[in-house]
């Protein structure tokens, strides 16, 4: 990765710093971090640092979690039009303490962002919500433009990857999305070498285009540090090329597969 050569990268930490906001950029710590910020791109990390669940993947750890802010979603507003957004990423810690899992956050915080940049599109990236249907659907009413949930890995690695989610429970949230906003795009991912097989992934395309899923997002596990799950392989990249190949021909309709491919990373492009 190349090193920030610009002031686009100062003006962008300066900002966030500024108004106290988190990115998931620098929470998970995301190798794309310094090409985004020069970008003036961020993804805006809801709700507080800490989480109620442990991801063995995962940068962001548990620990003590923090009332909501309700100066937040204006922060957000304020920080997407300082930068001149035209694309907004917002996601979130999981909230399981809270009752719907912070869906009333989120929905302030898009009503916030298009308050105060109208013709800007919105993405949310969010958690399960412990499969609440009514929390759901107070973040699509809120009307975002992509509606993301990550599956993050194969099923038979839930167990160790994911031990506090459910991967069917994904799979029906982003179902239940297209059922309830069909006109909002659906969006997914999940990170290759992990330990799951080849014909395991394509599975889960496969449970992806029969939930209409539109976008599908796959790149490749970095090791956050020596407590995380050691990376099982490094992915060739022309296997990413063969699988976004492959789920485009099963009826995906926009696949983004590279090895620093994130969700959040080139998000603008699917709008």
């Amino acid at each position: 990765m190349k090193l920030p050569q610009d002031k686009n990268f100062a003006c962008t930490t300066g900002l966030i710093e500024d108004l106290g906001l988190n990115t998931v950029c620098q929470s998970a710590k995301c190798p794309n971090t310094f090409e985004c910020f020069g970008k003036k791109v961020a993804t805006f990390l809801i709700m507080g640092k800490n989480c109620t669940r442990d991801c063995a993947f995962c940068n962001i750890h548990p620990g003590s979690l923090e009332p909501l802010d309700e100066t937040e979603p204006d922060r957000v507003a304020e920080a997407a039009q300082r930068l001149g957004l035209k694309h907004v990423v917002i996601t979130s810690v999981t909230r399981d303490d809270l009752e719907d899992g912070g869906a009333a956050h989120f929905s302030a915080t898009i009503r916030a962002v298009r308050q105060r940049l109208p013709d800007c599109t919105i993405e949310v990236l969010i958690p399960d919500f412990q499969g609440d249907e009514d929390a759901l659907r107070l973040v699509l009413d809120a009307g975002p433009d992509v509606l993301n949930h990550n599956v993050e890995t194969v099923p038979d690695l839930y167990a160790t990857i994911r031990p506090q989610a459910d991967y069917r429970q994904s799979l029906t949230l982003l179902e239940r999305a297209k059922r309830i906003a069909p006109a909002i795009p659906t969006k997914s991912g999940l990170m290759l070498g992990l330990g799951e097989t080849d014909s395991q992934v394509l599975q889960v395309i496969d449970d992806l285009v029969a939930i209409a899923c539109d976008i599908v997002t796959i790149g490749q596990y970095m090791r956050p540090s020596r407590h995380h799950p050691e990376v099982t392989r490094y992915v060739d990249p022309r296997a990413f090329d063969e699988l976004a190949a492959a789920g485009t021909a099963r009826g995906i309709k926009h696949m983004f597969c590279a090895p620093l491919v994130r969700s959040s990373y080139g998000a603008e492009r699917f709008v």
